[in-house]
């Protein structure tokens, strides 16, 4: 019991008073979030892209962190017929974490240009501004000093020092650089669908407010590296689909690495477009000294669903008992057309 306590204080000591070295929000299942990975990625695969994720984690351990996001990414002209165009984004990601009930509210309006190379390669820019409002609520707290013995007492004192506002208002701004390569426009093709992506980014530009207690600390800028690919496994209708990130965030860094396994199930039509394309992807990430991610994703046609679990192998493990994060994603895109149709704006199903 009294080590649910401490852990509890120590869960609760990080949130309050150290939130200027904590990470941003952030997902398992990183390449169904392009809004948090590089603004540049709107537009670059579809006309239209709308993804919903949910994420639930360190239940076992303490009130349960909660998050959501939800994006939406349009390009701005229907037929692409030309060199360059333009995409605008729009995301918003809300997170509730933990018995002080800290929640953030991310909302962000984004623009990304988008220069052909030639037929099956682009060069994309982006930028991205929102806000960050933050609020939370410390009278739930329970602290190591709380404890009198033999269980919780609220009459103690805690010894921590109060906090002077509960909420925080503070404005964003953030940009990258993506490459992408697409072998055709039908990425779900056992025969040409090989695609590539790579980039870099920076979040808080401006480098937001960032304490309930010392005005004067600040929200670190987060670099992300990237790099995801989907590649045809010759003479199969099978894909193997690798990926790497990592990220860092002033003192704090994060590296998850993986690869999916995909069995295409129905290949797309080349002419028709009367089959429906269909495939179930499985594997696995690894998020370093932190969790291993088994994951699922199924696509049919214009629709994807995806799951994953956090194992956790951190020093939590004590604590958690190995139960990390279970994270949903459910996604609808419209292809772009190009690669070797350049400048169709059809809806086949792109994956």
């Amino acid at each position: 019991m009294k080590t649910k306590y401490i852990i509890n204080s120590l869960l609760a000591f990080l949130m309050v008073n150290q939130l200027s070295k904590a990470q941003d929000i952030h997902f398992s299942q990183y390449t169904e979030t392009p809004s948090s990975i590089n603004p540049a990625l709107a537009g670059v695969h579809y006309n239209t892209r709308v993804i919903s994720n949910f994420r639930t984690q360190w239940g076992s351990v303490a009130t349960s962190y909660q998050t959501i996001g939800l994006s939406f990414e349009q390009t701005i002209k229907a037929k692409k017929i030309k060199g360059s165009y333009f995409a605008i984004a729009l995301n918003v990601f809300r997170d509730a974490a933990g018995d002080a009930k800290l929640n953030t509210l991310n909302p962000n309006l984004g623009i990304s240009y988008i220069q052909k190379i030639n037929k099956q390669m682009k060069v994309s820019g982006g930028l991205q501004g929102g806000l960050f409002y933050r609020t939370i609520d410390v009278n739930n707290l329970r602290w190591d000093k709380q404890f009198n013995g033999y269980e919780y007492d609220a009459s103690l004192l805690s010894g921590e020092p109060a906090t002077p506002r509960s909420s925080i208002t503070s404005y964003d701004v953030g940009g990258g650089f993506n490459f992408n390569y697409a072998q055709s426009e039908k990425f779900f093709s056992s025969k040409d669908g090989n695609k590539f992506d790579g980039g870099f980014s920076a979040y808080h530009f401006t480098i937001p407010a960032n304490s309930f207690i010392i005005t004067s600390e600040k929200l670190y800028t987060r670099y992300c590296v990237y790099a995801n690919g989907d590649f045809n496994i010759p003479n199969s209708k099978n894909a193997i689909m690798p990926s790497f990130l990592y990220m860092r965030q002033g003192p704090s860094s994060q590296f998850i690495v993986g690869a999916l396994f995909k069995f295409i199930l129905v290949d797309q039509s080349t002419y028709t477009g009367f089959k429906k394309p269909a495939a179930i992807s499985v594997g696995s990430q690894y998020r370093y000294r932190d969790a291993i991610v088994p994951t699922v994703l199924v696509q049919y046609d214009v629709y994807a669903f995806g799951a994953s679990y956090d194992i956790n192998v951190s020093p939590l493990t004590p604590a958690s008992k190995r139960n990390g994060g279970l994270e949903i994603m459910l996604r609808y895109n419209v292809s772009p057309g190009y690669g070797r149709n350049l400048g169709r704006g059809d809806t086949k199903a792109s994956y």
